[in-house]
């Protein structure tokens, strides 16, 4: 799929958060009110019953308990609604009024005659505070109200009997709440729709929508750009043969990925290829070489200017010709191998079949890392040039030595009684040989940093330097241990540092 990159992968990723943004600020708006501590007010009813026409514009129709009554030709009746439509519960302390006030009720021009309290269903206990002990007063065109705690949701109304000025006149109601506010607010009617969003959240889909549409624009091209983090250029991988089947996996990857860009990788052991490097940077003389160095363990001294990057945690294994059906060696019965005390499988309960040791040559770091790890000595000296009979007569055990571990995984599975090692994935593909564990544990990439497993080392890439950010080497070494390239080194048997238990692991060494 050749839309699947970086670019439009964001190009997407920011439609889809723009809808799920919108969605979220209007299910936000819809659903959740405010964060604060809030009193709503409003009059619900302002209307005349006097017979003052001026009150209506013409005389009301009365009947009954309406009838003319003394000063109250003016007359008019106000309902007013005062609730909770904030987010928190208001306590009666968190009123700001000093006295046993909370809210104060001004009718402009008119005169407060008589009040009656009604509350929300479900808030018969909010009645017991409209008392005058509790602080409910009304004087001339002014009512105090008490301190009424409310709970979200919850309201009082006042319906108020009032002379001496007509509909419309001013109400007004002031007060303080802590850490929240009084305001006057309204009620929808059923013919008004409610917008669909605020002024927030408009902003915010305005702006999403505006990224979307840019970003849209990247994803049909006719001459796309290369991926974001891509490099153009040639770059040289070179080093650890154990390594190189990653490496090469992630050249072709890359190479396919980033257009303009050539990986080659030529594997020819982990000391030669930090030598190669230092050698390649010091006649540059430019302090920086589009070539990486792999090495199965920490480089040797003497190299300051090559610079470390921590990639994988590789795991080894010795591999036998599948004539010796022996699965399992003690970490002592190696070191004795080794030292050409047992020369017959024999002496170990196997066939009765010559040892004959196939090793890697002196700039492996698969063989300096099985001499560390497990032999903790030095290999004994060669004694063979075909890997099947001794040169040396003299020498206790057949021994040869080969470049490469795809030419030591050939001979062990050509010659029964072989006995080589190699890195993880290579020695499980090949038939006629078979892995080893050592004292019972094998080389299990899943439990690396419990199971002490000893045949196992870091890998490690070397720069010459530190490579520009911008350059095809920098580039690699980022596709190598973060993204798909983690996935590729687990696939061949290698624990990535960059997981969360690949950096406990390689963090320890």
């Amino acid at each position: 799929m050749d839309w699947l990159n970086p670019e439009n992968v964001i190009a997407v990723a920011t439609a889809l958060l723009g809808v799920l943004v919108s969605a979220a600020m209007l299910w936000y708006e819809r659903r959740v009110p405010p964060r604060r501590k809030r009193i709503g007010h409003r009059v619900q009813l302002d209307t005349p019953i006097g017979s003052d026409a001026r009150n209506g514009g013409r005389a009301n129709v009365r009947l009954g308990l309406f009838d003319e009554t003394p000063g109250m030709s003016d007359a008019t009746l106000v309902l007013l609604r005062v609730e909770n439509d904030g987010a928190q519960a208001i306590t009666s302390d968190d009123y700001t009024a000093r006295g046993p006030h909370g809210l104060t009720v001004e009718f402009a021009d008119r005169t407060v005659r008589a009040i009656a309290v009604t509350q929300s269903p479900g808030a018969d206990h909010l009645m017991e505070h409209f008392s005058a002990a509790g602080g409910l007063q009304h004087r001339d065109g002014t009512i105090h109200l008490p301190r009424v705690p409310l709970n979200r949701g919850e309201h009082f109304k006042l319906l108020v009997l009032l002379t001496g000025a007509g509909v419309g006149s001013p109400v007004t109601v002031t007060g303080g709440i802590r850490d929240g506010k009084v305001r006057p607010n309204r009620a929808a009617t059923p013919d008004e729709k409610p917008p669909l969003f605020s002024r927030a959240a408009r902003a915010v889909t305005v702006a999403l929508t505006a990224c979307v549409i840019t970003l849209a624009t990247i994803i049909v091209r006719e001459d796309p750009a290369p991926p974001m983090g891509c490099a153009r250029g040639t770059l040289t991988v070179t080093g650890s043969t154990a390594f190189a089947p990653v490496v090469r996996e992630l050249a072709r990857k890359y190479e396919k990925d980033c257009p303009g860009a050539t990986v080659r990788v030529d594997a020819r052991g982990s000391t030669a290829g930090i030598r190669g490097l230092a050698d390649a940077g010091a006649k540059s003389g430019k302090g920086s070489v589009a070539v990486i160095a792999l090495s199965d363990g920490p480089k040797p001294g003497g190299y300051p200017q090559l610079r470390e990057s921590r990639i994988a945690v590789s795991l080894f294994t010795l591999v036998v010709n599948d004539e010796v059906p022996v699965k399992n060696l003690t970490l002592a019965d190696v070191r004795r191998l080794y030292r050409g005390e047992v020369t017959n499988w024999k002496q170990l309960d196997g066939p009765d079949l010559p040892v004959l040791l196939v090793s890697r040559d002196a700039n492996s770091g698969t063989r300096e890392v099985f001499q560390r790890r497990v032999l903790g000595r030095n290999e004994p000296a060669q004694s063979s040039r075909d890997c099947a009979t001794k040169d040396d007569p003299e020498a206790a055990v057949v021994r040869c030595e080969l470049d490469s571990t795809e030419q030591v995984l050939d001979t062990v599975a050509r010659l029964p009684g072989a006995l080589g090692y190699s890195e993880v994935r290579a020695g499980s593909d090949l038939p006629g040989l078979h892995r080893l564990a050592i004292d019972g544990r094998g080389p299990d990439v899943d439990r690396v940093g419990e199971s002490g497993y000893p045949y196992r080392e870091l890998e490690y890439a070397y720069t010459y330097g530190r490579p520009p950010a911008d350059s095809l080497t920098s580039s690699f070494l980022a596709h190598l241990s973060r993204g798909s390239g983690q996935d590729v080194i687990r696939t061949h048997g290698h624990l990535p540092c960059m997981t969360p238990e690949g950096l406990r692991v390689c963090g320890a060494g």
